[in-house]
């Protein structure tokens, strides 16, 4: 089986193909389109017209390359930034238009329990009571468990591209008194859940997401080309010294340094603040990052309990008689599925047709599909 998941996020789309081996989704084809989504948010909280036009032809060469792999399932969703987006339901409509894509929106909660979801099968249940943080470009997920699933998870509006929008802006070097700010907020907005994870005293803290890797190839880690399998870890000591770094520099001068991309060189000390006052107000000393996050956590929730009930998107199930893009034909490839193979992501001639995002519940039943 070859399953494939899109994600829309606050810089670049991601489309990750993977096959499935003995249960397991192993990776291969990974295509990545710039965006920079977060970066052109308007000050009333829109996403302008030619940014959404921008993601609808990214999430359209996506697709289409999800196509010539014939996979057989295809998960497309919208993380924060599109999620949060005051004219949210006028982005989705631009990017169905666009690219015959109808991406579901998931709920920060669950966006967090799917993350650690994939953490957790990562680095296993020896791994103890365990902890997850992951920095977006517009939230910042945090959860705690013992097993496989997270006994509680949280979203918290702390993503580096949102707070360097609000706090940061510009390209130079960030003044004090604006850097005190961003701290002082932080810290209030974490206050209650820094408490309960420190009440619960994880075994293990595991981060993922782009930010804390780059953070931590920063601080020393291993670089990419090293593997994945490489342990990395980042130290809240290392963490605080890289918060100086990077705020004496430029975003230019940050792009230099290791680890830090130029897509994320004006995120990067807004990241490195939310990374050190979390670990500081929850009490962790070191963080183990996990190169698996919210893409594997979705196509482990399907391969481990099946059905797409859950899925909050339209589907479009595949059959012999249907025509034009999603058919099978060459324009895209995809082939369907098992007998109840539905293609998750929707066509232009979907029954709904509406631009409107479809209804999400806060807090989606991970366990089990919901009820009607």
């Amino acid at each position: 089986m070859r399953l494939a998941v899109l994600d829309a996020g606050s810089n670049s789309v991601h489309l990750l193909i993977s096959e499935v081996v003995g249960g397991m989704p192993l990776p291969a084809h990974s295509l990545k389109g710039p965006v920079h989504l977060a970066e052109q948010v308007a000050v009333d909280g829109t996403v302008p017209p030619k940014a959404a036009r921008r993601l609808a032809e990214a999430v359209a060469q996506a697709r289409e390359q999800a196509g010539r792999w014939r996979c057989d399932r295809l998960f497309a969703y919208a993380t924060a930034v599109v999620r949060d987006a005051a004219n949210r339901d006028e982005v989705l409509e631009t990017v169905r238009a666009g690219s015959g894509m109808r991406l579901a929106v998931l709920p920060g909660e669950v966006e967090a329990e799917l993350t650690f979801r994939a953490a957790r099968r990562w680095v296993g249940l020896q791994a103890g009571p365990m902890a997850l943080l992951d920095i977006g470009g517009g939230s910042l997920e945090v959860a705690f468990g013992r097993g496989a699933l997270p006994d509680f998870a949280f979203s918290l509006p702390l993503g580096a591209g949102r707070l360097t929008r609000e706090f940061l802006p510009g390209k130079g070097r960030p003044g004090r008194e604006e850097l005190r700010e961003l701290r002082r907020y932080v810290r209030a907005t974490l206050k209650d859940v820094a408490a309960r994870v420190r009440w619960e005293e994880p075994h293990t803290v595991v981060a993922t997401s782009r930010m804390f890797q780059q953070l931590a190839r920063l601080c020393g880690a291993a670089p990419g080309r090293d593997g994945p399998f490489v342990t990395r870890r980042l130290a809240r000591t290392d963490l605080k010294e890289a918060v100086r770094r990077l705020s004496r520099l430029t975003a230019a001068e940050r792009a230099e340094l290791p680890g830090i991309s130029a897509a994320r060189c004006r995120q990067a000390p807004a990241g490195a603040v939310v990374a050190h006052q979390a670990m500081k107000s929850m009490g962790i000393d070191q963080v183990t990052i996990c190169p698996w996050a919210l893409r594997e956590g979705v196509l482990l929730r399907h391969l481990e309990q099946g059905g797409q009930d859950w899925w909050p998107s339209p589907v479009l199930r595949k059959e012999g008689s249907v025509s034009g893009p999603l058919s099978g034909g060459p324009s895209t490839g995809l082939r369907p599925g098992p007998s109840a193979g539905p293609l998750t992501g929707s066509s232009t001639g979907s029954p709904t047709g509406s631009g409107s995002s479809p209804p999400v519940p806060r807090r989606l039943p991970l366990g089990r599909a919901p009820a009607d």
